[in-house]
C-alpha cells in the first residue's frame, strides 16, 4: 500500500512538505503533478518517470477534477535509494491549512493511497534494512532533542556510530564462538583458552559500558535536579531565574510553594528538569507537611540536588569564620554530592574564603554565592554550575568534541547488554570439556547483542517504538 502523510509541522510556515512512499508513487505523479505548461491541459497525462533526486517546480493538482491546489515543487526518489527503500515523492507546497488539507485530501481519493501511521516511514526504512534499530532509536531522539548534548548523543545513534560500537561487540562474539565450534570439530585444546581470554576482554568492556552511571539514559530524558531548603531561602527567585520569567509564585510568606513545580531547561548544553520543592521545616498546617514530606522524598530520588540557603540565617552578623548555623530541617539531606548556593549576598557580604567554610561545614561538593535580587553573581554561578554537571557526568568536550559519550542511551539497550554479559560469564563458568553448553551460551551472548541493532527478530519491541515517531516520520 502507498502511504502519505505531512512530514513538517502544521501551522503557519513558508513551506510543507507532504511525503508519499510506496509502489504506486508514479500513479500519484501522474495523477497530481504538472511540470509543463502542456502537461496542465485537461485530460493529458505525463507519462515518462520522472528524473529521480532533481526539484521540479511543479502545479499540483486535484486527480478527478483537475484544478489546480497549489504551485510548489516535487522531487522523486526512485528505489532503492529512497529513506523508505521504496518509491518516494515529495511535494512541496505553501504552509496554509487550505492548501494542505486539499493535498491531503487529493491523496486520499486514490484507492491505492492511505494515510501513514505514525512511525511508518521510519518502520519502512527500518524493514528495507536502511536503519537498524540503533538508528531509528536515535533518529527519534534527534527530532526530540532540545538541548546540545542530546543533539550530539541522538546523531552519533543516527548516523550509525552506536550501531558500529555495538556490531564490533557482537562480532568479537562471534569470533570467540568460532574458537569453541572449532574444538567440537577438531579438539583442538588451545581454542577453548583463547576464546576464553577474548571472553574476559569482552566482559571488562561490557562491565565499563553498564558501570556508566546511567549517564546515557539520563542525557537522553533529562537530569533532575532537585532545588530544597528552607522556606524564604530564594528557591522560587532562582526558578524564576532561570526560567527567565515568573513560573513560581515568590512571597515573603513562609510555606508559598507547597507542592513540586517543575521545568525543563537547558544549562550549559544539558537537558536538566528542575523542581522547586516547599520549604523544609517543621510545620503543623496538613497540606504543608506534604508538601515538605514530598520535597524530602524528591530530593533522594533526584539525580542532583541544589540547596539553596539564606546567607543572613546562617551566618548572621558573626564575623568568625567557624561560626556556620546550617538549618537542622535541611542538615540531613546536604551529602558530599549537593551543591550550595548562598543567597541575598546584598544583606549579608561573604569572601570566597568564608563561602568555602559554609560548603566545609554543610559537607556539600561545591557552593555559590549569589543576590537572586540584584543578579549579583549569578552567572558565575550558572557557568559553574553548568561545568559542574558536565564533569560529574563525564561530559566535559575538548575542541568542541565530546570525548566520552556513553555507549547506552535506552533502557532496552541496558537490558540486553546486561543479559549478554550474563551468557559471557556462564561460559566462563563451563568446564573446558562442556564445549557444547558453553558454545550455546555464547550464541546467546551474541544473540542478545544482536538484539540491541535489531539484526534479531524484536517484534515484541518494534510496535511500541514506534508507535512515538511523528505521523510523516
Amino acid at each position: 500500500m502507498t502511504i502519505y502523510a505531512l512530514s513538517t509541522p502544521p501551522g503557519r510556515a513558508g513551506v510543507a512538505v507532504i511525503r508519499i512512499s510506496g509502489p504506486d508513487v508514479l500513479k500519484v505523479w501522474k495523477g497530481m503533478v504538472r511540470t509543463t505548461a502542456g502537461g496542465a491541459k485537461k485530460g493529458k497525462q505525463r507519462e515518462q518517470e520522472p528524473e529521480s533526486w532533481k526539484m521540479h517546480r511543479c502545479r499540483v493538482v486535484d486527480p478527478i477534477s483537475g484544478n489546480l491546489l497549489d504551485d510548489g515543487l516535487v522531487v522523486f526518489f526512485k528505489a532503492p535509494k529512497s529513506f523508505t527503500t521504496e518509491n518516494v515523492l515529495e511535494l512541496h507546497i505553501h504552509s496554509g491549512r487550505a492548501v494542505i488539507s486539499s493535498v491531503l485530501h487529493a491523496l486520499s481519493l486514490f484507492p491505492f493511497c492511505r494515510p501513514a501511521e505514525p512511525g511508518e516511514f521510519t518502520r519502512r526504512a527500518f524493514e528495507g534494512e536502511r536503519l537498524d534499530l540503533t538508528q531509528v532509536e536515535g533518529l527519534k531522539d534527534l527530532i526530540d532533542a532540545e538541548t546540545e548534548s542530546q543533539r550530539r548523543a541522538a546523531l552519533m545513534a543516527a548516523g550509525g556510530v552506536t550501531r558500529n560500537r555495538f556490531e564490533e561487540l557482537r562480532t568479537e562474539i562471534i569470533h570467540c564462538l568460532a574458537f569453541v565450534e572449532a574444538l567440537i570439530d577438531f579438539g583442538e585444546d588451545e581454542d577453548i583458552e583463547e576464546a576464553r581470554e577474548r571472553v574476559l576482554k569482552l566482559i571488562h568492556i561490557i562491565e565499563t559500558h553498564l558501570a556508566d552511571s546511567r549517564r546515557g539514559e539520563i542525557m537522553r530524558s533529562g537530569i533532575r535536579l532537585a532545588i530544597f531548603g528552607p522556606p524564604n531561602a530564594g528557591k522560587s527567585s532562582l526558578l524564576n531565574f532561570l526560567a527567565q520569567r515568573e513560573a513560581a509564585i515568590v512571597t515573603s510568606i513562609p510555606g508559598t510553594t507547597r507542592d513540586i513545580l517543575e521545568l525543563s531547561l537547558d544549562i550549559g548544553g544539558l537537558p536538566v528538569i528542575i523542581a522547586d520543592t516547599a520549604g523544609i521545616r517543621k510545620t503543623v498546617d496538613l497540606i504543608e507537611q506534604i508538601g515538605v514530606e514530598r520535597a524530602r522524598q524528591l530530593v533522594k530520588s533526584a539525580d542532583v540536588a541544589l540547596c539553596v540557603l539564606s546567607l543572613p540565617d546562617i551566618v548572621g552578623d558573626n564575623e568568625s569564620q567557624s561560626s556556620v548555623r546550617i538549618p537542622q530541617s535541611v542538615a540531613p539531606l546536604i551529602t558530599s554530592e549537593t551543591y550550595l548556593l548562598l543567597n541575598k549576598t546584598d544583606m549579608v557580604d561573604v569572601t570566597p574564603e568564608r563561602i568555602n567554610c559554609i560548603r566545609d561545614a554543610a559537607g556539600a561538593a561545591k557552593a555559590w554565592a549569589v543576590s537572586l535580587t540584584t543578579n549579583k553573581g549569578t552567572q558565575g554561578f550558572l557557568d559553574g554550575f553548568a561545568g559542574a554537571l558536565l564533569k560529574r557526568y563525564d561530559l566535559m568536550q575538548e575542541g568542541g568534541t565530546n570525548q566520552n559519550e556513553p555507549l547506552v542511551t535506552h533502557a532496552r539497550q541496558r537490558v540486553h547488554l546486561e543479559n549478554a554479559l550474563q551468557f559471557l560469564n556462564a561460559f566462563l563458568s563451563y568446564q573446558p570439556n562442556d564445549v557444547v553448553f558453553s558454545a550455546e551460551e555464547l550464541r546467546y551472548a551474541a544473540q542478545a547483542v544482536g538484539k540491541i541493532s535489531g539484526l534479531i527478530d524484536v517484534e515484541d519491541v518494534l510496535d511500541a517504538l514506534f508507535r512515538d515517531f511523528c505521523i510523516g516520520k
